[in-house]
């Protein structure tokens, strides 16, 4: 057999974005603002287990909707997931994905009636799960294939546990990989660290991610001490298509920073833009200086920083 080894880029990357959170906590508002990113102008779709609920925001973003009715199976996120995808919507958002593990019909149910068919025995118990996380492992391979960016929305429960404590008893948060401050999931314990991101939102700070999984590269895109918009979407979006160069029509500015830390003006002879691993590095850079991004961003007559200059990030890099 021949083997065909070639140099590894990253390019048209499809997204597996999860995010979960208590009522409250901002998921669906949060997963359009992501999704309106992601598309650009593009209309994107809603796969709403809820009644209805994501239609609440059709003033303010534009996007279709399937609603989903129960039996919430694996089978059936699949199918309706794979339709979507075979519409040519670019962004699919999956609100709420708890269902397809939790919901009626879902795998829970479907274990607890396996066990019912199976005798209710204890020895019967383990057999009973194989059926249910097969249907689950088909519709993550669903998932997988998919052309089309995801954005998984969780449920979270809040969960407790009782621990030995200088020997006291004590009630306390539920420590896991996968939640915070006892908050979980609702779905497949494994699933957060199949995605792409997955980050947790709390009712009291509504939009704000706490990383369950946020790699290295992807740390810069999603700011954790704020809520999530849509330039974390155009950013993620730029950085799956594998995005390098962009030419700007206009001259623009170049910056350098005073003594007071703030980059200001300086004259720029390139009208290069910068790749996009390097608006993600500015981002980066001006979260860890502490620098006003949006003054910099109005000062320059400039939406966001993939339309730096060349000359200007080199600038802003030797302020650094």
């Amino acid at each position: 057999m021949n083997y065909t080894f070639r140099k590894a880029t990253r390019e048209n990357v499809s997204l597996l974005i999860g995010l979960a959170g208590a009522s409250g906590a901002g998921k669906t508002y949060t997963a359009m603002r992501l999704a309106s990113g992601i598309s650009g102008k593009k209309r994107f779709v809603v796969l709403d287990t809820e009644n209805g609920r994501a239609s609440h925001y059709a003033d303010q973003f534009d996007f279709d909707v399937l609603e989903l009715r129960e039996p919430f199976t694996p089978h059936s996120y699949a199918e309706a997931i794979k339709a979507a995808d075979d519409a040519g919507y670019p962004v699919i958002v999956v609100d709420s994905a708890s269902h397809e593990y939790a919901g009626s019909g879902g795998v829970l149910d479907m274990q607890e009636e396996e066990f019912t068919r199976m005798g209710g025995r204890d020895s019967a118990k383990m057999l009973s799960w194989v059926k249910p996380k097969m249907e689950h492992k088909k519709m993550m391979q669903r998932l997988l294939q998919t052309k089309a960016h995801l954005i998984l929305c969780f449920r979270a429960e809040a969960k407790i546990e009782v621990i030995k404590e200088d020997g006291k008893t004590k009630i306390v948060p539920k420590q896991s990989l996968v939640g915070l401050d006892g908050w979980i999931p609702v779905t497949e314990k494994t699933v957060p660290f199949e995605l792409t991101v997955s980050l947790l939102l709390t009712p009291d700070k509504p939009g704000i991610p706490h990383p369950i999984k946020l790699q290295e590269q992807h740390k810069a895109l999603f700011p954790l001490n704020k809520p999530i918009t849509e330039e974390s979407g155009k950013l993620i979006a730029q950085w799956a298509s594998g995005a390098k160069k962009a030419e700007s029509a206009q001259s623009e500015k170049s910056v350098q920073a005073p003594s007071g830390g703030q980059p200001q003006d300086a004259a720029s002879d390139s009208a290069t833009t910068i790749t996009v691993d390097q608006a993600i590095e500015l981002v980066d850079l001006f979260r860890e200086k502490g620098w006003n991004k949006e003054k910099f961003l109005a000062k320059h007559g400039i939406k966001n920083f993939e339309q730096v200059t060349q000359a200007q990030y080199e600038q802003v890099k030797g302020a650094a």
